[in-house]
């Protein structure tokens, strides 16, 4: 294995002319440079200078190595530059998974936030629900996911490193007209459900209330599922995070204590995380704290 120091002692001699041009430009003393070269061809066991008058010259071979030296080391000073970039968050690139509703609300100051502070790092965002935010972790397409789950979900039993971002509210959500404030009032109406995860969820709390809803309409836009409520075609229950992207006023809410709704940032693999992720994790955490619309 060639010496990079070593190297870089050749390819000074080769570019200055001279042991005394290259002490002097490397900082270090004559018979160091002396040393280096000795120990150069050792390793090599090649001819690499010879002596001329009281000055030296390089050899065929030595000419030879000083020019791949020459490629050599420029790719790694490129290669440390680059790193160095990277870990300074002066470039790089980090990719976020994110359900709609996260996308609706706190994931876009934080992307500004971030990008304001690390101009050089590219961003990129890509809509999932948890499921597939998920896969593309494990995948290694994103560097990180925003998931949600409930307090009642079985527990999870995978190798996701998950940072809590916020605890949201659950909200029955029925017309702006309608009385009722308990899932159980509403026993009796058609509902409205949503993903799949959500649908469980809802199947679940309306079992533990002691009724089955009655699910006439599925859909995961949480615009098109209360302009369902507002026209009357049934109730549902949302997320604190849907309610504050998009508030229709012809709806009613009611938040539902004991149903709150974690939603965590997670990453995949060993620590530590890059810069880059760590710093995008920062921002994801402050401001999903801000305050959400009731």
């Amino acid at each position: 294995m060639l010496d990079v120091t070593r190297l870089r002692v050749l390819t000074a001699v080769a570019r200055h002319g001279s042991v005394t041009a290259a002490a002097r430009v490397l900082g270090y003393a004559q018979p160091s440079i002396s040393h280096h070269l000795a120990r150069l061809e050792a390793e090599t066991g090649a001819k690499l200078v010879q002596r001329v008058g009281r000055g030296i010259r390089l050899t065929d071979a030595g000419r030879l190595l000083a020019e791949r030296a020459e490629e050599i080391l420029g790719r790694m000073d490129v290669a440390e530059a680059e790193l160095d970039a990277i870990s300074g968050l002066r470039a790089g690139r980090v990719r976020l998974a994110a359900f709609p509703s996260a996308l609706g609300t706190f994931v876009p100051s934080a992307f500004a936030a971030f990008a304001a502070a690390h101009p050089g790092v590219d961003l990129v965002l890509v809509e999932a629900e948890p499921p597939e935010g998920a896969r593309l972790l494990r995948a290694g397409e994103v560097d990180v996911a925003l998931l949600f789950s409930y307090a009642d979900d079985p527990a999870a039993d995978d190798d996701l490193r998950r940072t809590p971002v916020l605890t949201e509210p659950t909200h029955l959500v029925v017309p702006a007209d309608q009385p009722g404030d308990r899932l159980t009032d509403h026993a009796d109406r058609r509902w409205i459900a949503g993903c799949e995860r959500c649908r469980t969820h809802l199947l679940r709390v309306c079992s533990r209330a002691g009724f089955t809803p009655d699910i006439a309409y599925t859909t995961d836009d949480y615009v098109a599922v209360q302009a369902l409520v507002a026209s009357g075609l049934g109730v549902t229950t949302l997320p604190g995070l849907a309610l504050a992207a998009q508030r229709n006023p012809a709806v009613r809410t009611v938040a539902l204590a004991g149903h709150e709704r974690l939603v965590s940032a997670a990453v995949h693999g060993d620590p530590p995380d890059t810069p880059a992720t760590t710093a995008l994790l920062t921002e994801l955490a402050r401001f999903a704290t801000l305050p959400l619309v009731a």
